[in-house]
């Protein structure tokens, strides 16, 4: 039985404006399913190179992008274990985050398998940003979660800088102290992420803090797949999930 969304799955629980702009806001995510599913059994970890190439081919276009997997592998390795399995194939993008402040393109844009009993597998290890290095830039990708040590098989793209998703151990917020897990970056097609985040959004879609964020058609995602590099870096051990 499918999960069914009440605000689907979010990689931002808070960006912080400018001081000239609005204050800043919390994103409030909420997981409703009738009966929690069993986990999908977790397949075996694929050695992948320190950075790992993969292409999502879109009915808009490709994205290609370069995982961190020397700096972030359980991040990377998790990613890699959906490609590899197949189970991002049929997905979408479904969500595009506009925030109202600084010049467009600003937000993210969101892709996943929204909890799929028949394709999720178990959640992983948190990696913050403080650990990896791996900032939110720009054309970074970073792992959906609700708590830290939850994300599965959903994730977002950066249109702009959002600093406020990186790790910040000072903070006295342990969701702020968390951050986000970023682990790779755009290296082609950021054309692409711009006419997804451009798709018209249902006003009406979605709950809470997240209503109006919801496509109207999401934009379904044909296949992604691992890209060799014209040079392959050294392999990295996989790490535990």
């Amino acid at each position: 039985m499918l999960m069914r969304i009440a605000a689907s799955l979010a990689v931002m629980a808070l960006v912080a404006a400018p001081a000239s702009a609005a204050p800043a806001r919390r994103v409030i995510v909420k997981v409703v399913q009738a009966k929690p599913p069993a986990p999908m059994p977790l397949p075996p970890a694929i050695p992948f190179h320190e950075i790992e190439r993969v292409a999502i081919t879109t009915e808009l276009g490709v994205i290609t992008l370069d995982l961190e997997g020397k700096k972030a592998p359980i991040s990377t390795g998790n990613f890699l274990r959906y490609v590899d399995s197949k189970r991002f194939d049929g997905m979408a993008f479904y969500r595009s985050m506009h925030l109202p402040w600084g010049d467009p393109p600003n937000g993210l844009i969101q892709a996943g398998v929204r909890g799929d009993p028949r394709k999720v597998l178990p959640p992983v290890a948190h990696e913050p940003t403080s650990q990896t290095g791996v900032l939110h830039k720009a054309g970074t990708i970073s792992l959906a979660r609700l708590a830290p040590g939850t994300a599965t098989g959903d994730f977002s793209i950066m249109l702009s800088d959002l600093e406020a998703l990186d790790a910040d151990p000072k903070s006295s917020d342990p969701e702020i102290q968390a951050g986000y897990a970023a682990f790779g970056h755009v290296v082609d097609g950021m054309d692409v992420v711009r006419k997804i985040w451009d798709t018209p959004r249902d006003p009406e879609a979605g709950e809470g803090a997240l209503k109006g964020q919801m496509l109207a058609t999401p934009v379904k995602v044909l296949s992604v797949r691992r890209v060799p590099l014209p040079q392959p870096l050294p392999l990295v051990t996989p790490s535990a999930p």
